[in-house]
């Protein structure tokens, strides 16, 4: 069952109805679509300062809402295995929502990933997994912000947060240039910390199906059949990049 809109987050901004984060996404498939076609008769920007600029700026947000959801998960004491949304204006409650918040901010910001890679010509890079996971990430965590801006939700924040330290960090050594290749030797590593966050993820959005917590089974199920997708596009991904690719 899903719950009504908090009425705490819905002033804040793109929260209140779904027709801004609507028009960001068709704006986004508007260039996914038209940006190659637009960039075929130019040469390739190569925008090195504004990569490493933005992939720092990334790194240091992912690292403040990953603080941020442990410390405030810490301090109010939230359980790993059902955690219903804290609806009050406490402290607590107000940090744990507004961080959720930034999580969903952030990914309208990572929407750039693919434009830079088309400014860059760099198409082979805008596959249907990349293009499925910024757009769908938009509306799944615009819609955690307006019903559910904590409780089990926090967790995925969390560890997302914690992943894209490292991811963030791994775009601004490349966007240095190809001298800095010989020490990129991690990236299938990367790869299998983002399967293994996906695991995680599916393990504790599904426990709640079989026990009672007071937090929307709606939710659980629409992350857990989320997250199985992603498993599959990532595996398929490892499968062609790291094994079918060596031999």
């Amino acid at each position: 069952v899903f719950c009504f809109s908090d009425p705490r987050t819905d002033p804040w901004l793109l929260v209140h109805s779904p027709l801004p984060v609507t028009f960001l996404f068709a704006s986004y498939l508007f260039v996914v679509a038209l940006g190659p076609f637009y960039m075929r008769q130019r040469k390739p920007l190569k925008l090195r300062g504004l990569l490493i600029a933005y992939n720092l700026a990334m790194m240091t947000l992912s690292s403040y809402m990953f603080y941020e959801f442990l410390v405030t998960s810490v301090l109010a004491n939230y359980s790993y295995l059902c955690q219903p949304v804290d609806y009050s204006r406490s402290e607590l409650g107000m940090r744990m929502a507004r961080v959720c918040w930034w999580f969903f901010f952030s990914k309208v910001i990572e929407l750039l990933d693919t434009v830079f890679f088309i400014l860059r010509k760099k198409q082979e890079q805008v596959t249907f997994l990349h293009v499925y996971h910024h757009g769908t990430m938009l509306f799944n965590w615009w819609s955690g912000v307006k019903y559910v801006p904590g409780g089990q939700a926090f967790f995925i924040g969390m560890l997302n947060s914690f992943v894209h330290i490292f991811m963030y960090g791994y775009y601004a050594l490349a966007s240095l240039g190809p001298q800095m290749h010989r020490y990129l030797w991690w990236k299938r590593y990367l790869t299998i910390m983002q399967l293994c966050q996906f695991v995680a993820i599916a393990v504790h959005s599904s426990y709640n199906l079989f026990t009672e917590c007071p937090f929307p089974d709606g939710f659980n199920i629409a992350v857990f059949l989320y997250i199985l997708s992603l498993i599959a596009l990532f595996l398929h991904f490892y499968y062609r990049t790291y094994t079918r690719g060596k031999q």
